[in-house]
Order: C-alpha cells, then sequence, then structure tokens
C-alpha cells in the first residue's frame, strides 16, 4: 500500500482518487503519521442512493400494510387481465401450456 502525505493528496487528489476507484488503497499520512486510509467503495447501488440521500430504507414490515385498498368500480384485477390476455392469444385446446419457440 502507498503512503502519501495529505499535501500530496491535495495537490493530487484527482490522481489518487481514480487510482483508488481501479482498486488500490493508499494511506495517508500527516507529517509522517498514517491518519486514514482510502479504499474503494463497498457500497451497492442501493446502498449508495441511501448515502446520498436520494432514498430511504424500508422501514416496517411489509406484512403490517394493512387490507389493500377496493378496486374502483368495474375495474378487473392484474392477474385476470392477464389471464384473459393469455386466453384470447392461446385458447384451451388439446394441450394447456403456450406453444414454446422453436429458437
Amino acid at each position: 500500500m502507498e503512503r502519501i502525505g495529505v499535501r500530496e493528496l491535495r495537490q493530487n487528489a484527482s490522481k489518487y482518487l481514480r487510482r483508488v476507484v481501479q482498486g488500490e488503497s493508499i494511506e495517508i499520512t500527516d507529517r509522517g503519521r498514517p491518519v486514514a486510509v482510502l479504499v474503494p467503495s463497498k457500497l451497492t447501488g442501493l446502498d449508495r442512493l441511501i448515502a446520498e440521500g436520494r432514498v430511504r430504507p424500508a422501514q416496517g414490515d411489509l406484512l403490517d400494510l394493512g387490507d389493500p385498498l377496493p378496486l374502483p368500480e368495474g375495474a378487473e384485477l392484474p392477474s385476470e387481465r392477464v389471464g384473459r390476455a393469455r386466453d384470447e392469444r392461446w385458447p384451451l385446446s388439446s394441450t394447456s401450456t403456450p406453444p414454446r419457440s422453436s429458437s
């Protein structure tokens, strides 16, 4: 691991950050004494969004949401609509599954 001083980091921050992004770790010293280590971030995409304040982590239990809202008059469930579309595309015949593609 390379050791650099605070002044060197300040003067060439972009250079050292590029190296860290590529996977290197760099130890930072102040008057020869180690004070920090720059290491590549291990945040996932979601962790990064949370850290940036762009999303909030989920709280509570999904099962505590309560009863679903009622459907408007005349509306159909999405599963019913998908089933109807499937039946229109592949009407019931001797087989109950859609035909397989020949790729």
